[in-house]
């Protein structure tokens, strides 16, 4: 009966000294989809960001006698129609892609995050903050980004050069056109917490209300901010290709995984490897981001932990 008891005690110890991210660590890996998404994922940003430290041709080098190349082994993905490398401007536009869909995300991120908890939390806010956002919604998106580009693009290209300033402008485009999702699930969350016992016990010691703010209301919408997080980086390489892809994007001599695509559709015939790459990388990041936000929502979920 002792040594049962002892058992007993030493389990129910362990069950009470669980950590939250040890659950959630241990509920997102029972998400296959999630694993396979993390090495992916993974696999492609040391690809692209220390492959260059290995594989150190230059991009931007033209060889007209080495022009439309099948792969090769000195030219493992080809090369395009003017000689330059495939494989390095795949490299150079992955660092490139990836830098846009992280920036656009943060931008995106802490201004849906803002708008949301003010909205949830101070209710005379709420309406105007909702109707911002519904605004937003209703704008067809790719039309406005167009038309920003068009008008900003070259001021930006003046002031901070061709490269950067066009960089500048489409993180900060796609980042502010890509919040307001995030906002309403916020908003929604915040709403429920601030009803909760402790934070009216915190009103009542008449803590201020930033204070709530950052100690009650931010650590427990950490899980659907995570989630947004993820998915807005896959929403950010796919309106950065888009707009590569209309011509609007980066200048040809900067690449990006959607400026080698367009740049590849008019060379289709001749080279379908310059197309194949480009579409195929897009497409895994995308879908390697996205299983990792199921994971996270599902991990993230105390009813699916069984707490």
């Amino acid at each position: 009966m002792t040594e049962a008891a002892n058992t007993g005690v030493a389990k129910e110890l362990s069950t009470e000294h669980r950590s939250l991210w040890s659950d959630v660590w241990r509920q997102f890996c029972k998400h296959k989809g999630a694993l396979v998404g993390v090495v992916v994922f993974l696999l492609i940003g040391l690809s692209v960001f220390f492959g260059p430290l290995i594989y150190d041709a230059d991009p931007n080098a033209i060889d007209f006698r080495a022009r439309n190349l099948s792969p090769n082994l000195e030219h493992p993905l080809g090369t395009d129609n003017i000689g330059r490398d495939t494989m390095a401007a795949m490299l150079a536009g992955g660092q490139v892609s990836l830098a846009v869909g992280f920036l656009a995300m943060l931008i995106a991120l802490l201004l849906g995050t803002l708008i949301g908890v003010l909205a949830g939390f101070i209710k005379v806010l709420d309406g105007p903050l909702m109707r911002l956002t519904d605004l937003f919604l209703a704008l067809p998106i790719l039309p406005l980004l167009l038309v920003s580009i068009m008008l900003f693009r070259d001021p930006l290209r003046t002031l901070y050069g061709p490269e950067t300033g066009i960089f500048i402008l489409i993180v900060f485009m796609i980042g502010i056109t890509s919040w307001m999702h995030t906002a309403r699930i916020v908003r929604g969350d915040v709403l429920g917490i601030k009803e909760r016992e402790f934070v009216l016990a915190a009103h009542s010691i008449g803590a201020r209300r930033r204070k709530i703010i950052f100690r009650h209301i931010l650590p427990n919408i950490l899980s659907p901010i995570m989630v947004a997080a993820t998915l807005g980086i896959a929403n950010a390489i796919i309106t950065e290709s888009a707009l590569s892809f209309l011509g609007l994007g980066f200048p040809p001599d900067f690449p990006t995984w959607g400026r080698l695509l367009y740049d590849g559709t008019k060379f289709i015939q001749i080279t379908p490897s310059r197309v194949l790459w480009p579409g195929l990388f897009i497409a895994l990041t995308v879908l390697s981001v996205n299983y990792i936000g199921d994971g996270l929502r599902d991990a993230l979920d105390p009813r699916l932990r069984g707490r």
